[in-house]
């Protein structure tokens, strides 16, 4: 019984945590619309901040929680200046490049953070006046684990009190119900978000600091972290702060208890609740309100705005576009004869990277279905690729193509699959399905080791001796990229890439007109699984290994980046995308160990500049040029 309460405290003391960081992130969502990537890097800079603060101002209760306080006022101040500089300029583009700017904004702040404090794991001493432990009956429980479960309600009710009590909360409900009218009331909604997401910002950096005598203070907290709150937000009901604290609990319990029980399903077992929440109640626990409607639907566009209705169409290529896409595809074919391997092996990433962008275009820039975890169907893809390849069926060379056609195969079954419950959901609940898929499968292809060989990976996978040399099984992924990228294309501006399209923009209408939405988006969902999958097996085979790492968040930002970076609604985005994004990571990570830095302000400017994203600028400047 006794380890069951120790249990049980400790997991509610994580729940304080997660509280704290949730509600800032659904603070910032219910007012701004503002998916804030970057709220995992201001926990980390709480906690870096902490660590020096405390470790430079007196050991004693006044001067350790001085230095918390302090590490959060900081981060607050951080997060002001990033929402001046940065987010202010783009809260009426697409919630996408709003995400890509804040991703954009992790790059710099974990360099920034890096230069600083090195790459080492920081370990702060216990916090003073709070080093021993009380006997709860049989149980000994930690003096500070106790003081973070007195933390997590007290702020819960100081929110509640403020959002209830205080004309700062009136006006906070009033701008998350109808902003428009909010603003025509006398409500200075530029001030308003300022003061949000200083909020949001100071509640994170409190998470981050209060964690220093807990645990190390590294640099892979910020992405560690912000999956956890985007769970607790998800499924307590996105702008709900006591859905977050319900959320919270629940979330944190289950990783205690699931540590303890079952230690091999812990790091899914939170997905699976969210899953499973999502299909009953889609707007989460406690959600509902103006917020979580705008969540489950993509912003709409005014039937006035003739521009930014166009702006979502395809069109054909300008002459001049056509003639250049040409001369490209030339020198692609040739460039065997005319460079090495070196280049010869960015070239087959870089072709590889455009298929997996693509087809997450098909279903973001079409279908209007966002996905944060693309890279469920591109590590399935590279998974069934490479363990076929290692089975007695696919160790010949006559057999190199069944098993790389099972990459795709395997991972179009599993969109199929994927599917009926992802699109059961909309908007932002629609994508943290996906990020759950993802997920899911990477914890499985962590811990089942047997088949998957965990973080060892799957060695040995590679092609037959006719495509050995880098110059053939160049040729080879370029044959595949082209001929997929042709179909992705026929594909979108074909009938049903009208009938998709016609479902992402007005499906009321569309189902009124004999369109079956659901299916056609369930089609398209399948058709992208499938896709990723192939880029995926590719990679498997042009790597000669898979591991968890095609599974991870990392891979289904990378997926994000590129189509945002080359422009959603651009056909061509996801190539131009693809070349932007890779070539810059390539040639700044051979430049300067301050990649991540120029990398991160490369994307804000790309963001703030060109928020119909590079290929979208060059349509439009072809047809400026033509006018």
């Amino acid at each position: 019984m006794s380890d069951v309460l120790a249990q049980a405290l400790a997991g509610t003391a994580y729940a304080a945590t997660l509280f704290l960081i949730a509600s800032g992130l659904t603070l910032i969502f219910g007012v701004t619309r503002v998916v804030n990537f970057a709220h995992g890097s201001l926990y980390m800079l709480g906690a870096y901040l902490a660590y020096t603060l405390t470790a430079h101002l007196p050991a004693t209760v006044p001067g350790f929680f001085a230095g918390v306080l302090l590490a959060a006022l900081i981060v607050a101040a951080i997060g002001v200046a990033v929402e001046v500089i940065v987010l202010r300029r783009i809260y009426h583009a697409p919630e996408m490049f709003q995400l890509l700017a804040t991703f954009g904004i992790v790059l710099i702040v974990a360099d920034v953070t890096l230069w600083i404090w090195g790459p080492e794991e920081l370990l702060a001493p216990r916090a003073p006046g709070f080093k021993g432990a009380v006997m709860l009956g049989a149980t000994q429980v930690p003096q500070y684990t106790l003081l973070l479960l007195a933390v997590g309600p007290l702020t819960a009710f100081a929110l509640l009190w403020l959002m209830r009590r205080t004309f700062f909360g009136l006006a906070v409900r009033a701008a998350a119900q109808d902003g428009d009218m909010a603003a025509a009331l006398g409500i200075d909604r530029a001030r308003l978000f300022t003061s949000v997401f200083a909020l949001g910002a100071f509640l994170a950096g409190l998470a981050g600091a209060l964690q220093i005598p807990r645990e190390s203070v590294n640099l892979q907290m910020d992405l560690a972290v912000i999956v956890e709150a985007f769970v607790v937000v998800v499924v307590g009901g996105l702008g709900s702060i006591a859905g977050a604290a319900l959320a919270s609990l629940l979330i944190g319990l289950l990783h205690a208890f699931g540590v303890w029980w079952i230690p091999k399903s812990s790091l899914v077992l939170a997905f699976v609740v969210m899953a499973l929440v999502l299909i009953v109640r889609p707007q989460g626990i406690l959600g509902g309100g103006r917020a979580a409607t705008a969540a489950l639907a993509p912003r709409a566009v005014s039937g006035n705005d003739f521009r930014a209705l166009t702006a979502t169409l395809f069109v054909p290529a300008e002459r001049r576009l056509t003639i250049l896409a040409i001369v490209v595809l030339i020198a692609l074919v040739t460039a065997p004869l005319w460079t090495g391997d070196y280049l010869l092996a960015i070239l087959s990433e870089t072709l590889i990277l455009a298929v997996y962008a693509a087809s997450l275009q098909l279903i973001m820039g079409s279908g209007g279905v966002t996905s944060f975890g693309h890279a469920a169907f591109f590590g399935v893809g590279a998974y069934a690729a490479a363990l076929l390849a290692r089975t007695e069926f696919g160790s010949s060379h006559g057999n190199f193509v069944l098993s790389l056609a099972g990459g795709p195969l395997v991972a179009g079954a599993v969109a199929f699959a994927a599917g009926w419950l992802v699109l059961r959901a909309r908007g932002v609940y629609a994508a943290m399905l996906t990020l759950a898929l993802a997920q899911i499968l990477w914890s499985l292809a962590t811990q089942w080791g047997g088949v998957t060989g965990g973080d060892n990976g799957v060695l040995g996978v590679w092609p037959p001796s006719l495509l050995s040399g880098r110059p053939a099984y160049y040729l080879f992924v370029l044959a595949l990229a082209v001929a997929s990228l042709w179909l992705l294309r026929r594909i979108s501006l074909a009938r049903f890439g009208f009938a998709l399209r016609a479902a992402r923009d007005a499906p009321a209408r569309a189902d009124a007109s004999g369109i079956d939405t659901r299916r056609v988006q369930w089609l398209a969902f399948s058709i992208a699984g499938a896709f990723a999958g192939l880029a995926g097996a590719l990679h498997a085979f042009y790597q000669g290994s898979v591991f968890p790492s095609v599974l991870a968040i990392a891979q289904s930002l990378d997926a994000l980046v590129m189509v945002l970076l080359g422009g959603v609604n651009a056909l061509a985005g996801p190539i131009v995308g693809a070349v932007a994004y890779h070539g810059l990571l390539v040639e700044l990570t051979r430049l300067t160990n301050h990649w991540r830095l120029l990398l991160g302000v490369a994307i804000v400017l790309l963001a703030l500049a060109f928020p119909q994203g590079l290929a979208g600028m060059l349509r439009t400047r072809v047809a400026w040029g033509r006018a």
